[in-house]
């Protein structure tokens, strides 16, 4: 009996000691984030949303915005979108109107990503020799539980559920979580990894012009807490995967400090997108800065081997949901009047740009 329980201990060791290596998953991949629906009215056959990534602000927005205003509140992870925030020393009006992201369209001779549409950034530094910093950020907070939906041309979401008998493992990944491919077993995500332990390295995919400004990653908890991890420094022509590895993650698991958590209603852990930080010292050339992004990548250690259960708890309690739906409706207040601000500014911008002849 004391030899047959030494071999279960050596077998639970072992299986241990696998569970160690960690998972891989795409955070972001920025070719999946082209503008494919809702036509810009100013530029006819320029479109402006991304279909996959549409979040729709005006169902929680209050009642005092007209119809028309609501329609301003929809927006989505497009390119186009994303914003560049300059630190506050470098923000003239100048240099934050000559910071903006675009699509960038690789060549389709190119060795690597041909054909492959990517994050393009232009950053306006400034030309005097102190310290800077820009951050490129999404255009509103990725939500780790939008559930799965169904967008159509013009922009309205329709939640669905899926058949859980087809795709059991994609059926229970929320929306910005992407989709599991189960031949290559990678997760592609839309800023969401959920199931995420302990980070054991990242990595992006980017294109450099020989800037010698630094890269960082923004990563976000589950607890909202914000982890700056640096990639390396941009001074090199070309493609290249920039990797941070974590100084902190332990291999033996039996020099990690062993802790239990409860499941719910604390909710799975997850790592979100948070952005780029690009860094610029004082000791090198201001002015503006152009790099393109492919992808972020993560490697990590599942929090819980088998995130399956065999009671719904959320669909009993809807605890999470609840908290979900007051983070949703800040996201509203805040991303939802900026939107109606800036279209009420744009109907008072004067589109001339010459004056009436005499």
């Amino acid at each position: 009996m004391r030899k047959l329980s030494i071999v279960l201990a050596a077998a639970l060791c072992m299986v241990g000691a696998v569970a160690v290596f960690a998972d891989e998953a795409v955070l972001i991949d920025f070719s999946l984030l082209t503008a494919d629906i809702i036509e810009d009215p100013l530029n006819p056959g320029t479109k402006t949303q991304n279909r996959a990534t549409v979040m729709d602000f005006s169902t929680v927005a209050g009642a005092s915005y007209t119809d028309e205003q609501k329609k301003q509140m929809l927006t989505s992870l497009a390119i186009t979108n994303w914003d560049v925030i300059l630190a506050s020393s470098s923000r003239t009006n100048e240099n934050q109107s000559l910071s903006y992201t675009r699509e960038a369209k690789v060549d389709q001779n190119a060795a690597k990503y041909a054909g492959a549409t990517v994050l393009g950034v232009r950053v306006r530094f400034p030309l005097e020799p102190f310290n800077s910093w820009a951050k490129i950020v999404p255009p509103f907070q990725i939500p780790a539980f939008e559930p799965k939906a169904t967008v159509d041309d013009t922009g309205k979401v329709t939640p669905k559920t899926d058949n859980q008998g087809l795709d059991p493992v994609n059926a229970r990944l929320t929306r910005f979580e992407g989709t599991y491919n189960p031949d290559t077993k990678l997760t592609t995500a839309f800023g969401v990894v959920k199931n995420v332990g302990v980070i054991k390295a990242v990595a992006v995919d980017v294109k450099g012009l020989n800037f010698p400004h630094g890269l960082s990653v923004i990563l976000i908890d589950n607890d909202g807490n914000e982890r700056v991890c640096f990639m390396g420094y941009l001074n090199f022509d070309g493609w290249r995967t920039l990797r941070w590895d974590n100084p902190q993650y332990i291999s033996d698991v039996r020099n990690r400090e062993l802790r239990i958590f409860p499941i719910y209603p604390r909710t799975t852990p997850f790592v979100k997108f948070g952005g780029f930080l690009i860094t610029r010292d004082a000791a090198h050339e201001g002015g503006d800065f152009i790099a393109y992004f492919k992808s972020v990548r993560i490697l990590y250690d599942r929090a819980v081997l088998d995130p399956v259960r065999d009671i719904d708890d959320e669909a009993i309690w809807g605890i999470v949901t609840t908290r979900e739906e007051a983070r949703k409706k800040l996201e509203a207040e805040r991303f939802g009047a900026n939107q109606v601000l800036r279209y009420i500014e744009r109907l008072k911008q004067e589109t001339k740009d010459q004056f009436s002849g005499n």
